[in-house]
């Protein structure tokens, strides 16, 4: 992004990413646990002040040790917890209420978009060959998870050393059920200064 401050802490939408994140999961009547860059936990703080969160906690080196700091700060007998990145801050509130419904009988739900372009396989710039994509997806947040689950997919994760791209590659490789729901195509991940002002003025 070739900024001076975290992602989320960026303008957006008359407040900042990360407050939009907020208030989106808010609207869907979850509690929320915001989990900061470490050393900005007290701007995070400022930034979400006027929803109710019920902790704002330093993250880790990753984007797994920081899931892992948020955990800690989720109460023991909560039973189905929810993984979201603020750098989607369009996620519609009834994706969040979509997703833990469809937990129902699953251990994990996890919210996707067919591929509709030809997916090419390329190394050193050359293409090496063709993926079949009506077998592939493209998956988004928020996650939804049995919290019995997800602790235990973290906990052998870390034990082992692994690193994954999201929440859901733990349980998988953990054995557990996990399941895809349709996603929203305006659900963006903000990367780029271009996604940001696509997604700005999807927000308009």
């Amino acid at each position: 992004m070739d900024a001076t401050l975290p992602k989320a802490l960026m303008p957006f939408g008359g407040a900042t990413i990360v407050a939009r994140a907020v208030e989106l999961a808010s609207a869907a009547s979850v509690s929320v646990v915001v989990v900061a860059p470490p050393g900005w936990e007290a701007e995070v703080h400022r930034a979400v002040g006027t929803f109710d969160v019920d902790a704002v906690v330093a993250g880790g080196e990753t984007r797994q040790a920081s899931v892992r700091a948020g955990l800690s700060a989720v109460a023991a007998d909560v039973g189905r917890i929810l993984c979201h990145d603020a750098a989607r801050p369009l996620a519609s509130p009834a994706l969040f209420t979509r997703a833990l419904e469809a937990l129902e009988g699953w251990d994990g739900v996890v919210p996707v978009l067919r591929v509709v372009d030809t997916v090419k396989r390329v190394q050193d710039g050359r293409i090496e060959g063709t993926e079949p994509r009506d077998a592939l997806a493209l998956a988004q947040t928020p996650q939804a998870f049995t919290s019995a689950a997800l602790r235990d997919a973290h906990d052998r994760a870390a034990a082992d050393g692994f690193e994954g791209s999201d929440d859901a590659l733990l349980l998988e490789r953990a054995g557990y059920r996990v399941r895809a729901i349709d996603g929203e195509r305006a659900n963006l991940k903000i990367t780029t200064a271009e996604d940001l002002r696509l997604a700005e003025a999807l927000a308009r």
